[in-house]
């Protein structure tokens, strides 16, 4: 029986494609295995997959700036490593796919180490610090963008496929949708979303905002892990931490989305004809990419912006979310027509098969 470890974590982003692509190597009669992290949201988030075996290992936090915690994590690494290391001997995959997240580099390297070949997917225009890590250790390295190319070596590992559309949006239900958050079909709704880890400013915006937003909308807030406030009871207010099966029924009855704007995300918008006013990250936590990626979906008629510093600013937040609501049909009509050249799940885990033979 063929065997694949994925790997990948930190955040939904580093394991939504894992598990989009799970369930295709499953119905083949593979054997998955998967690592990750012993605390991170990747770990809930495999329990629905009764087949696949997880190991959680040691992973230290990979950051771009002094931090004491430094110190601590520079010996979890290590360790981490030598965690997957035990686990790749014992489990003898044909093959490692990796989605990056801190977790990810002791995996790619432990199966270097074990001469297990390793491939590697990023979704952003810059490859993140784990990937960056892992990039002289994996034989193939699938990325969205066509510029991805420019910081990578060796140019000869990497394949451009464009953004993977998973199917987990079809079938959404926006009766479903507004039934779940008990909210009226016909009065519109704008979904707050952070991101699976939340975005503390955007969760404070929205609150500070709360009354002015409920005079004309209805709210889906998916807030994060722990970040509810269960102390705010409003007609017409929905909150979350995370939502999973049911999160196509709730995008079903959104009219606009206000997000982060890392790559899988907004693709799946895009995909989906969204409007959107994107939310980037700051520069002092990320490495710029979600406002490259924010960026080009504003130049290009998809989106609109508000700073992270920005949120404060009660009447440009909420002015931005008006101006993209009027405008909504405009927006959708710009998505309609652009050319995605996406990728969908079935092809990648073609891809992958065929490389692990």
């Amino acid at each position: 029986m063929s065997k694949i470890i994925f790997t990948g974590g930190g955040s939904a982003g580093h394991v939504t494609l894992n598990l989009a692509l799970i369930p295709f190597f499953l119905e083949k009669g593979w054997e998955v295995v998967y690592i990750g992290s012993y605390n991170g949201i990747e770990r809930d988030l495999l329990k629905k997959f009764n087949k696949v075996k997880y190991y959680a290992i040691q992973t230290g936090k990979l950051r771009r700036y002094f931090s004491w915690q430094n110190f601590w994590d520079a010996v979890k690494i290590p360790l981490g490593v030598f965690q997957a290391i035990f686990i790749v001997l014992k489990e003898r995959p044909n093959i490692i796919f990796s989605k990056g997240g801190f977790v990810s580099f002791p995996v790619v390297l432990a199966g270097r180490i074990c001469g297990v070949r390793c491939l590697m997917h990023e979704s952003d225009v810059t490859p993140g610090l784990a990937n960056k890590m892992s990039l002289p250790f994996v034989e193939r390295f699938f990325t969205t963008f066509d510029d991805t190319i420019k910081y990578v070596k060796n140019k000869a590992k990497v394949d451009c496929i464009g953004p993977v559309l998973s199917d987990r949006f079809e079938g959404g239900d926006k009766k479903r949708g507004c039934a779940l958050c008990g909210f009226d079909e016909n009065k519109p709704v704008i979904m707050f979303v952070g991101g699976s880890l939340g975005a503390k400013t955007l969760n404070e915006a929205v609150r500070a905002n709360l009354k002015e937003l409920l005079s004309k909308y209805q709210l889906i807030h998916i807030c994060g892990r722990g970040q509810t406030d269960e102390s705010i009871q409003a007609a017409g207010y929905k909150q979350f931490d995370y939502v999973d099966v049911q999160f196509k029924d709730l995008m079903k009855a959104s009219d606009v989305v206000v997000s982060r704007s890392g790559s899988n995300a907004i693709f799946e918008l895009l995909s989906l004809h969204k409007p959107m006013v994107l939310v980037p990250l700051p520069s002092v936590a990320s490495r710029g990419e979600q406002s490259l990626n924010a960026k080009s979906f504003k130049d290009k008629g998809y989106a609109e912006i508000v700073r992270d510093e920005d949120l404060t600013d009660s009447a440009l937040f909420l002015q931005t979310i008006d101006e993209v609501f009027v405008h909504r049909s405009d927006y959708e009509k710009r998505m309609q027509n652009a050319d995605l050249k996406a990728t969908n799940n079935t092809e990648l885990a073609s891809k992958v098969m065929k490389l692990a033979k």
